[in-house]
């Protein structure tokens, strides 16, 4: 079963949501055979990469409130990720441009990290305070997944995978993205937001059944057979 996630990186329900279905996952009997899709999407394509700026400043502006009062949006959306595990420092994060973050993220996809590139990418943002536009700190950060080093390398000296993140943005598109983030299951059935995890392992159990459904039985049930304790035989 394939499971495609639009997301972007500076979106913290992105990764609140990542976590949810991570949750019905866990439950779900046969994740193991669940192939999870990580998508571009960029909330700000043209955003500058400022570390003189807090987080705090740049809500303020978008939103049209007052300093504090996007650091007070901030400190709920912190308390908001505490239910699912995570821990968002907002004082330490640094406002950045996230397109060299996904092209890592696809660089990852094609050695089967792509999983850990992604957690690893969030967790520096929100977590840690991290300049994640910053080749060096994604250098460090793709070694600590085991990425070829000599790929990560090249990939800040080239625009490879940069179609890969462009092609995802034109998918979102097409299919109708407005936010993020935003699951598609089995090219089927699409959940917009960080919903409830009951409801994500409710799709991919709808998902499963319909990819295995029953035998429809076209005969009555008086025809010859052997019972299960061996009778009629």
């Amino acid at each position: 079963m394939k499971v495609e996630i639009w997301s972007d990186i500076m979106c913290p329900f992105c990764y609140i949501g990542k976590r949810r279905l991570e949750e019905a996952l866990a439950r779900f009997p046969h994740a193991d055979q669940v192939q999870v899709q990580w998508r571009s999407f960029e909330l700000d394509p043209n955003l500058q990469t400022n570390p003189g700026q807090s987080i705090h400043e740049l809500l303020a502006e978008r939103k049209g409130v007052s300093v504090e009062q996007g650091r007070q949006m901030n400190a709920q959306m912190a308390q908001h990720a505490t239910t699912v595990g995570l821990e968002f420092n907002f004082d330490k994060t640094i406002p950045a441009n996230t397109f060299n973050a996904h092209r890592l993220i696809h660089l990852a996809a094609a050695h089967q990290r792509q999983d850990a590139m992604k957690e690893r990418i969030l967790r520096a943002y929100f977590t840690e305070g991290l300049n994640i536009d910053d080749p060096a700190t994604l250098t460090r950060l793709a070694a600590e997944v085991a990425l070829p080093e000599a790929e990560v390398a090249q990939l800040w000296q080239t625009d490879a995978y940069a179609q890969e993140v462009r092609h995802d943005e034109y998918q979102a598109r097409q299919i109708g993205v407005r936010g993020v983030p935003y699951f598609v299951f089995a090219d089927k059935y699409a959940v917009s937001g960080a919903q409830p995890s009951e409801l994500f392992e409710e799709v991919l159990e709808k998902v499963w059944e319909e990819a295995r459904p029953m035998p429809v039985q076209v005969a009555g049930p008086d025809g010859t057979a052997c019972g299960l304790d061996g009778s009629a035989c």
